[in-house]
């Protein structure tokens, strides 16, 4: 198993891009991905399968893989099933480790438990993807409290979508959390795209 922690992918809401922001980190570091909970169809690990080009990374499977597309506590719900994080354990790897939430922080998995203690659990530090939108401003504000409140240590802050400079700035300056990269809008997302960003990246990781 690798000494380093992990890396965990949380956004401040259900659309926000956390599976191609989840690509294109793993293609920065050549990282393996987990997503632990996915909740409908198509996988994740699927999508960012197709999207990373090096050789290095590996995929690992689910430890729930539920069918409906709703919150995770409903979806097991729905199955019979109740999710334990208490029994979740990291995939068997010696290489960094990219492991993508489901929707927001404070998503619930289970009567008792939110998306957000999966990182506690393993002591890993947050990426946080925030898109701009008409209300962005209070969502990522809520989730950035709620990050501090818990003392979850963040790596920074990925934006993905259309700039809007005053929001953003006014985010950074808020948080104190560094920008690590802005995903803008694509005519498409391949593999060439993600690498591109993902060169960008670099940078902020000692690899």
């Amino acid at each position: 198993m690798n000494s380093s922690k992990p890396y965990f992918i949380t956004a401040i809401g259900t659309d926000s891009g956390k599976t191609l922001i989840s690509a294109i980190v793993t293609e920065a570091l050549q990282a393996d991905y987990w997503k632990p909970i996915q909740a409908g169809f198509p996988r994740d690990t699927e999508k960012v399968q197709t999207l990373v080009s090096n050789s290095i990374s590996q995929f690992h499977s689910e430890a729930y893989l539920l069918k409906h597309p709703v919150s995770p506590h409903a979806a097991a719900q729905r199955e019979g099933i109740e999710i334990d994080i208490q029994t979740l354990s990291l995939p068997d790897t010696r290489n960094t480790l990219i492991i993508e939430g489901a929707g927001g922080v404070l998503v619930p998995v289970n009567k008792q438990h939110f998306v957000i203690d999966i990182a506690r659990k393993f002591e890993a530090e947050v990426i946080l993807v925030a898109n701009i939108y008409l209300g962005s401003i209070n969502h990522t504000l809520l989730t950035i409290n709620e990050l501090k409140r818990r003392n979850i240590p963040v790596k920074g802050i990925i934006f993905n979508g259309p700039a809007n400079e005053d929001s953003e700035q006014f985010i950074l300056n808020y948080s104190q959390y560094p920008l690590l990269l802005h995903v803008y809008p694509e005519e498409q997302i391949t593999p060439e795209v993600v690498l591109s960003y993902a060169q960008q990246l670099k940078n902020f990781f000692i690899v």
